[in-house]
């Protein structure tokens, strides 16, 4: 059902029953944004309840409810008999309509108040910003999965299971360190699926992995330690270290993944290097066994920590996924992370990390000073959506379409981008990378992509060090081939405008 407007001098009030808000938070809201907007000024008469509720074909109940709880807020004032008229006491500075800034002046006292660490934080997100309205999903947004594909009524039985008829230890705060029977279910398919070495009782389940790798850091960091992190890498990551007041030191990545001669020639006694060896992040090539090796040599060697990512890790079409950095560790410098958000569905918010044994109890106290432990009734349900074999189907299914999704975008950019973008092929990962002419600056292009309804993130962002050449990120698994033609089309449109070439 669409929405109903009823036009009155003031304004057109609008509700949509489909809407999951109740009908009367929604009448509610749209008279009070009306009244301190000033739209609706000091003394005005608000609709007779009966007659509104006739015009927007409402029940005369949800408008009164509306009216009432404007009144309980002082927005609106009146007597039983009497027109409810807005009030003429709320301060003349309210029932205006003040802009916002689209961006805060380096010089406003707002931008000032900063601490040095928020503006580093401010400084590592990227200058071209994803759309974010509700549901929004454009070509070509990186890390999405294919929500339409997700099995929501294997999820949703599961989820009624543990809802309807829910256990007392699902209540309490009984599990700080995860779901027993998670991290159990976790620790099971990450050593047949991923090698890594660990039991049931090294699992962590955190909100998602920048949450895991936030703990690693409070534990295992003090402020001003060195952290050495693949260049270009995550700018979520970047921020983890710049809260956790570390000194980053960036690595530059070869066709192999992280360069270990750099590695050994810091002189600052790094304590942490953070890396995504069986996917690096963004570039796409895995750490070939050799330098795995020599990496947990140098770690043992400068008593250092690793931090494992695995990023993308299940997504490898071709051969099998590659085994973790983890379980070639022998000396326990490795903490490995993971999460559910790339491979289920990103609101899920279920990540986890893998300790060496001597560290758990130290991680569950840190875990419990976080804020004592994620929600428990979705972890029991993913734990029998992993135990019944949901997740290795659905983790079977998402290969084979992501890849022919891969396949696809080739093509298409290919005969559509020539001589605009060169798009590489890659056999792991949720996104392709788009290399731009030489004198092309890959922010204009992100910028340009924006403006024509198309969201592909400029390399850049992603790089500590200026880099030596400018390239789009473009995800593709959470859209059909449709809309990954349609998005291409724009893409040809935006970068022929900002390169001066002409439309074929």
């Amino acid at each position: 059902m669409g929405k109903r407007a009823y036009r009155l001098p003031f304004a057109v009030i609008s509700i949509n029953p489909s809407a999951p808000v109740p009908l009367y938070r929604q009448l509610y809201s749209e008279f009070r944004s009306a009244i301190l907007t000033g739209r609706l000024k000091a003394g005005n008469n608000l609709p007779p309840t009966r007659e509104l509720a006739n015009e927007l074909s409402i029940s005369r109940n949800t408008v009164m409810i509306a009216y009432d709880q404007l009144l309980s807020e002082g927005y609106t004032e009146g007597h039983v008999g009497s027109a409810t008229r807005v009030t003429s006491t709320l301060p003349e500075e309210m029932l205006q309509s003040v802009p916002i800034p689209a961006q805060t002046s380096r010089d406003s006292p707002m931008h000032n108040a900063l601490s040095k660490r928020g503006e580093r934080l401010v400084s590592a997100i990227p200058p071209v910003r994803a759309h974010q309205g509700a549901g929004k999903f454009l070509p070509f947004r990186l890390a999405s999965p294919d929500l339409a594909s997700f099995p929501l009524d294997v999820w949703t039985r599961l989820l009624s299971r543990y809802s309807r008829n829910p256990s007392p230890d699902l209540f309490g705060y009984a599990h700080a360190a995860g779901y027993p029977r998670l991290r159990a279910a976790i620790a099971a398919y990450l050593r047949s699926a991923r090698a890594v070495k660990c039991e049931a009782e090294q699992v962590i389940v955190v909100p998602g992995a920048q949450v895991a790798l936030e703990l690693a850091t409070q534990m295992l960091l003090d402020p001003g330690d060195t952290v050495l992190m693949e260049d270009p890498g995550y700018f979520g990551v970047r921020g983890v270290f710049i809260r956790a007041g570390a000194h980053i030191a960036p690595v530059p990545v070869d066709e192999q993944g992280i360069r270990l001669d750099v590695v050994k020639r810091n002189n600052d006694h790094p304590r942490m290097v953070y890396v995504t060896p069986s996917h690096q992040f963004p570039l796409g090539m895995t750490l070939p066994l050799a330098r795995r090796l020599e990496l947990l040599e140098w770690a043992r060697a400068a008593e250092a920590w690793i931090i494992e990512d695995d990023c993308d890790g299940e997504y490898r079409y071709a051969g099998r996924p590659i085994a973790s950095l983890q379980g070639l560790d022998t000396e326990n410098r490795v903490i490995y992370t993971g999460t559910f958000s790339k491979v289920l569905f990103p609101s899920l918010r279920i990540g986890y990390l893998v300790v060496p044994p001597d560290l758990v109890d130290s991680f569950i106290a840190g875990r419990i000073m976080i804020d004592l432990q994620p929600a428990t009734i979705p972890q029991a349900a993913l734990a029998d959506f992993i135990e019944e074999g949901h997740f290795t189907r659905h983790l079977r299914r998402m290969r084979k379409l992501y890849g022919s999704r891969q396949s696809f975008l080739l093509e298409v950019a290919r005969a559509e981008l020539s001589g605009l973008l060169e798009i590489q092929q890659s056999e792991a990962g949720m996104h392709l990378i788009g290399w731009l002419p030489p004198e092309v600056n890959d922010t204009d292009a992100a910028r340009a992509a924006s403006r024509n309804n198309v969201q592909a993130l400029p390399l850049s962002a992603f790089g500590l060090k200026r880099s030596t050449g400018g390239a789009l990120m473009l995800g593709y698994t959470a859209f059909n081939e449709r809309e990954i033609r349609a998005g291409v089309g724009r893409l040809k449109t935006a970068l022929a405008g900002v390169q001066g070439a002409k439309i074929h």
